[in-house]
């Protein structure tokens, strides 16, 4: 499966993705000539490339030159023009998947309807050839897949049409919902809105780049110079063998334990995985004094770290907790219910690219029938995995 990684330790802007996919090889004519079935007014644009550098590192910069300056678009106006187009179909259903993010975002954000958004800078005409561009040379590319990093968030503020606004922008701050962000970055806006609703329409994965055979590199330059590193979006097109492998960014909390009973610790075991902790765990450890005591350690999404920390420094006798981030890979997993002799029983199915590898009756099912028709619980799981193959 071909595939393409968004290094976006910069950053990532709707004109350096464009950029980035350009320097791996798409032809600007092909884009002009995809563009114009758009319908936008003759002369309304001028797109043109440049080969320059960001802190002595070279990198393809993507303008658009426009002279319709009728910036202010309704979402409604922009996904018809869109669906309307000459375009073919797959770069229609990318285009107005990613305008329909940025809808979602702004309504969110201003408590509209998304057919009452009314786009500023999202709607000029250079960002929807920002966006169009981008899906155009995807398909151009033949990419089925997109994967990126963890975004950085940036800092200070972003004159808008709306005023002197905080980074992230409201409606970029509603995109990086449920994607990989980290603070380790200076100042300024680092993800554009049109940024955001490009990695949060298309990605399958934010984090770790996935184990993939590179073939092109591309390097799209950004229009700012940081002071911290070069403003440039890194495009890894290449390949991949297993589809069903991806990737991620955790977070691994551990604190050590000398003075909480055993039935508190298990409590708020119970309690880390009923809001959502990934998983917990207990390690026996030697402390200061020759205590024996026990490392508490859970692992959890990035947007879950405050609620479940906060959690334990309330439940335990923790003063203090330390953390981390991780990458993981993790192969393709799912919960699929099957009629058995027992009943309704719900299985974990874990595949890869070659098909199913293993088949696992759901514990708490188990304990379910054991206890209701009075069966040994090995027995019923047991019988459950001999049946596999029956069931599937």
């Amino acid at each position: 499966m071909k595939i393409i990684y968004f290094d976006c330790y910069a950053g990532i802007s709707g004109d350096m993705t464009v950029g980035s996919l350009l320097d791996l090889g798409v032809p600007l004519e092909h884009l002009q000539v995809e563009l114009a079935k758009l319908g936008l007014p003759d002369g309304s644009y001028v797109l043109s490339v440049d080969r320059t550098e960001r802190r002595h590192i070279p990198a393809l910069k993507f303008d658009v030159a426009v002279h319709d300056h009728h910036s202010h678009r309704h979402y409604a106006g922009i996904d018809a023009m869109i669906a309307e187009s000459g375009l073919s179909g797959g770069v229609k259903d990318c285009a107005r998947r990613i305008f329909c993010r940025l809808a979602e975002a702004e309504a969110l954000v201003h408590g509209v309807a998304i057919e009452q958004v009314h786009f500023h800078e999202v709607g000029a005409v250079d960002s929807i050839v920002d966006i169009v561009g981008a899906a155009i040379c995807l398909e151009y590319l033949g990419v089925e897949a997109v994967y990126a990093s963890a975004l950085p968030l940036g800092g200070g503020f972003v004159e808008t049409a709306h005023g002197r606004l905080p980074v992230p922008a409201p409606a970029t701050a509603e995109l990086l919902k449920g994607l990989a962000v980290h603070g380790e970055c200076g100042n300024g806006e680092r993800v554009t809105p049109t940024g955001a609703a490009v990695i949060a329409a298309l990605v399958s994965g934010c984090g770790a780049r996935p184990t993939m055979k590179v073939d092109r590199i591309g390097s799209g330059a950004g229009g700012k110079d940081f002071f911290d590193c070069p403003n440039i979006l890194r495009a890894f097109l290449g390949t991949t063998e297993n589809t069903a492998v991806t990737s991620d960014e955790i977070v691994v909390v551990e604190t050590n334990i000398d003075d909480s009973t055993a039935e508190v610790l298990g409590y708020v075991m119970e309690r880390l995985f009923a809001q959502g902790a990934l998983d917990v765990y207990f390690t026996p450890i030697q402390m200061k004094k020759n205590r024996p005591a026990t490392m508490l350690s859970f692992i959890c999404d990035q947007e879950q770290l405050g609620s479940l920390c906060a959690l334990v420094l309330s439940e335990t006798s923790a003063i203090g907790l330390r953390y981390s981030r991780a990458s993981r890979v993790k192969l393709e997993r799912r919960i699929e219910e099957k009629i058995t002799k027992f009943g309704p029983v719900r299985f974990k199915i874990i595949s890869d690219a070659s098909g199913i590898l293993k088949t696992t009756p759901e514990y708490d099912d188990c304990k379910r029938v054991a206890l209701e028709q009075g069966i040994p619980l090995q027995r019923v799981m047991l019988e459950l995995i001999g049946d596999e193959r029956g069931i599937l």
